[in-house]
């Protein structure tokens, strides 16, 4: 999906894969994160969020969660991150790295909300009453108050599978009434939904969902309920030119996540301002029937993998098909065009998920200047191999 871009605009990466495998420090079914790139999109992206006064959490999990990646941003004038589930608040939690928004596609379990709100994050998203209620009593417990965020929908919002919930419009006001009058430690801060914006084929641009419109008309109605509603999460897709969009079309909150390393449908097709800053390694395993197979094991099923590089290095590499696994299929390999050498280095650039896969995340400094260095070595729930 994102060959061609890899080799317009980030090239020594694609060399770097070459030379890191070839030479016996990275292993096949390996992620490697150009991390001057992805600070450098950050640093873009953190610009015009202040420009347009967004308000930004970054996401970790695409990055397999990696709190190495979440330091440095923080470092670079981030709030916080966004935790979609409670596993990854867990490894935020032990990073020391402050929570922005969680909660947001996974509530949390009864049993950790105590350790979750000690920790303060500034808002948790909910989207039954029975969890915000109990969020509301542990809070009491603390003797503190904890923010919170709406997660709506209407009739015409985009619901993907797995991702179902929400209260919707219509419902809104009585939870409201509920809410104010019998939770006391708890502030509800603004509303959600997702997606609120995602790229557009035919227009070849981001564009707004009916999830924006739902969310626009739930902060009204928070705010005739007479709360503030000064977080209105509008998340996906969270780029520079998200962010324009956002100013135009409403929202106040975006997530940044394939944007840090420009990886989003946009940056496939179109110009943007960030540069891709990720591909991933594998090597030719065997052939079989006409056919080269390399180790998988990072496959993901909406990545719209398309092309793989395969050689010893990037000069002499062919650019062949790939064959991706069936969905019904453990992804052991790939399956590529035509058969390959056995050892070749296998390079490949797809949307991909770090956190739902098997495989090594390999954060590189210096690729951009010829001198490539690996800086950490981490599985896909952002622990630390290498050391």
């Amino acid at each position: 999906m994102f060959i061609e871009q890899i080799l317009r605009k980030n090239t020594e990466l694609a060399r770097a894969a070459f030379a890191l495998h070839q030479g016996g420090r990275i292993l096949p079914d390996s992620y490697l994160v150009d991390m001057d790139s992805l600070l450098e999109n950050a640093k873009k992206i953190l610009e015009a969020g202040k420009r347009e006064q967004i308000k930004l959490f970054f996401m970790l999990k695409q990055l397999g969660r990696n709190p190495y990646i979440g330091k440095k941003l923080m470092e670079l004038g981030y709030e916080g991150a966004v935790a979609v589930d409670f596993r990854e608040a867990q490894v935020l939690m032990k990073a020391g790295i402050p929570i922005g928004n969680v909660g947001h596609l996974v509530q949390i379990p009864d049993a950790l909300l105590p350790e979750l709100i000690a920790r303060k994050p500034q808002v948790i998203t909910v989207y039954s009453l029975e969890k915000l209620k109990k969020i509301d009593m542990a809070a009491r417990d603390l003797g503190m108050v904890q923010g919170i965020l709406l997660r709506v929908y209407d009739k015409g919002d985009l619901h993907y599978s797995g991702q179902t919930a929400g209260f919707s419009l219509e419902e809104l006001p009585k939870i409201l009434e509920s809410v104010l009058k019998t939770c006391r430690n708890v502030i509800i801060r603004g509303a959600t939904s997702f997606p609120c914006y995602l790229y557009d084929e035919k227009q070849r641009d981001i564009m707004p969902t009916n999830n924006l419109n739902t969310v626009i008309k739930a902060a009204e109605i928070l705010k005739a309920a007479g709360v503030k509603a000064d977080i209105i999460n509008t998340p996906s897709a969270t780029c520079v030119r998200t962010i324009e969009k956002m100013k135009e079309r409403g929202g106040n909150c975006g997530e940044p996540g394939h944007g840090l390393t420009g990886t989003t449908p946009l940056h496939a097709c179109c110009e943007a301002e960030e540069l891709p800053a990720v591909v991933y390694v594998s090597e030719i395993s065997h052939n079989f029937m006409g056919n080269a197979y390399c180790y998988g094991g990072g496959h993901y099923r909406r990545s719209h993998v398309s092309d793989v590089l395969v050689g010893r290095n990037l000069e002499e590499a062919k650019r062949l098909r790939v064959i991706p696994p069936s969905h019904e299929s453990i992804d052991y390999h790939f399956g590529i065009s035509e058969e390959c050498e056995v050892g070749d280095t296998a390079v490949m650039a797809f949307r991909y998920q770090m956190f739902v896969t098997r495989s090594d995340v390999v954060l590189l400094e210096g690729a951009a200047s010829g001198h490539p260095e690996i800086i950490g070595i981490y599985d896909s729930m952002g622990n630390r191999k290498d050391i």
